[in-house]
């Protein structure tokens, strides 16, 4: 596959962190875990950054699903039920994505393909940022689909641990490798959230979540009660909110200290390969978050829920 060239001045624009209120869609895995709600309702609690366009069900797979388009369906019901929660309206803004993981031989169509795809040829002077805080399906294959879209988004992908980390076994990247490396590979501008060593700082407890949290209505009594049942046991026990990273990054970055670097890959043992062999080919550049502050992001998504409270 041949991809658009970007030129490097764009690149570097795009790859600059937003001032302004953005267009996103958010991707994401929504039943796979508990972390993925609190993000959804970060992005909806935050309408003076974010203009949330639209949000795409991803597949997965592990002990909550039966198969991947099993785990992508429970997504799709679960963020219907956020906004239940929240009495806010899903209407237009909810649609099913990949029944499979990235395959580059069977190109899947889907609804969140097809929206993702069509939004971004529409788009115009800004880019779309698309929030992925999950398997990479559904962008892979958009962009296999459609390699000019990589002209008009930037990913923002919460993948993978840090660059340091022995290996990048992480849900979100090991479920899909392939999709991952076309991400890495097609030079569509990319902030990269790792997990382990980054996101893992955005640590909560449930006395912390029971104090700001349970109180703020009926959706943070929804979000609490996902923490708890994740597990019985609460004792010395903290739970990482992984994914409110991805969105943090677009609220301030200034709670995210980054770099720009070379654009890795991802090896077949699934550790990151990120060598320069060949200088004459050398890698697009892409930011990487070092860091999360986790007080500053947890006191922004307090406060907008009992703000949203009251």
């Amino acid at each position: 596959m041949i991809f658009p060239t970007i030129p490097d001045e764009q690149r570097l624009a795009r790859l600059e962190p937003p001032k302004g209120k953005v267009r996103i869609v958010i991707d994401t895995d929504t039943f796979n875990e508990v972390d993925d709600q609190f993000a959804i309702v970060h992005a909806l609690l935050s309408p003076e950054k974010l203009q949330l366009e639209a949000l795409y069900a991803a597949p997965f797979f592990n002990h909550l699903s039966t198969s991947p388009e099993d785990g992508m369906e429970k997504s799709y019901q679960e963020i219907l039920t956020l906004f239940e929660r929240m009495n806010a309206s899903a209407e237009g803004l909810v649609y099913k994505g990949s029944r499979h993981y990235f395959n580059a031989e069977k190109l899947e169509r889907s609804d969140a393909v097809d929206d993702l795809i069509k939004r971004t040829l529409a788009s115009k002077d800004e880019p779309l940022y698309v929030v992925a805080i999950a398997a990479i399906s559904n962008i892979a294959t958009a962009i296999m689909l459609e390699p000019k879209i990589i002209e008009n988004i930037v990913v923002v992908w919460l993948g993978g641990h840090a660059l340091t980390w022995p290996h990048t076994k992480e849900f979100n990247l090991a479920q899909d490798v392939a999709g991952a490396n076309v991400l890495f590979d097609s030079g569509v501008p990319l902030v990269l959230v790792p997990c382990m060593g980054v996101s893992s700082h955005l640590a909560t407890t449930v006395a912390e979540l029971e104090k700001f949290v349970e109180p703020c209505d009926a959706i943070g009594e929804f979000l609490t009660g996902r923490v708890k049942g994740h597990r019985s046991d609460h004792f010395a026990w903290a739970k990482e909110l992984w994914d409110v990273a991805a969105i943090a990054y677009l609220l301030n970055d200034t709670w995210m200290p980054s770099r720009l670097v070379p654009a890795p890959r991802v090896t077949a043992e699934v550790t990151w390969d990120t060598a320069q062999k060949d200088t004459a080919q050398k890698r697009h550049p892409v930011r990487l978050i070092d860091y999360v502050q986790r007080n500053a992001v947890f006191a922004d998504l307090f406060r907008k829920l009992e703000k949203y409270k009251s």
